[in-house]
């Protein structure tokens, strides 16, 4: 896939988005601890706190980053924030309105995986930035920047102990799919990590969610 953008302007985005929306940065990470915080201690209020986090992430990528900043390298940009911006408003409707969507910590066939993912976002994924040379404000952030926060998406979908519908999938899995090409033709090679989340969680929870058709 041919981009229509350097390396170089593709960070230099980043440090524009990041110095204009500080001190955001701080505050997603917080809202990310709390939600490991609540899967540890399931509960209704919880799951729509966690829903609603997942939503205001998803909302605010497809609306600051994707629509007001990245589509000024990239055409594409604004069908990209369309699609966030629907995601978001998916996480908002069956998670917070709905409370269709239940999340644990614990006691999930994959729940491995999910922490791996979440920890990975969080943790591995900033510090891999730093690795290649890329350095804050010229980086993508967690719960600001697209591919990390996916990620972080894909390991709590795999800790929800409800089903997770395959529409609320299909966004999340085409944009580890097309995320990857950063990592191709950029050199982000962090961003390996979303296509291995998208595909491995996308599986997973398809199989949870067949587990839990049978036993019913």
């Amino acid at each position: 896939m041919d981009i229509p953008f350097t390396t170089e302007q593709f960070l230099d985005i980043f440090r524009d988005y990041n110095q204009a929306v500080f001190p955001l940065q701080p505050v997603a990470y917080l809202l990310g601890l709390l939600v490991i915080y609540l899967l540890w201690r399931p509960s209704l209020t919880g799951d729509r706190f966690i829903s609603a986090v997942l939503a205001l992430y998803w909302l605010g990528m497809g609306a600051g980053y994707h629509l007001y900043w990245f589509s000024s390298i990239n055409g594409a940009a604004y069908l990209f924030g369309t699609v966030f911006i629907i995601q978001g408003t998916w996480f908002f409707y069956s998670g917070l309105l709905k409370n269709r969507l239940r999340f644990s910590g614990t006691r999930h066939p994959h729940s491995l995986i999910g922490w791996i993912f979440i920890l990975y976002a969080l943790l591995v994924y900033p510090l891999l930035n730093i690795l290649m040379g890329h350095h804050y404000p010229a980086m993508p952030v967690f719960g600001l920047a697209p591919c990390p926060t996916t990620i972080f998406t894909f390991g709590i979908l795999l800790l929800a102990r409800s089903r997770i519908p395959v529409p609320g999938l299909i966004i999340p899995l085409l944009w580890s799919l097309i995320g990857v090409s950063a990592a191709i033709n950029l050199g982000i090679w962090e961003d390996i990590g979303l296509v291995i989340a998208g595909l491995t969680g996308t599986i997973l929870i398809i199989h949870s969610n067949r587990h839990r058709a049978n036993s019913q």
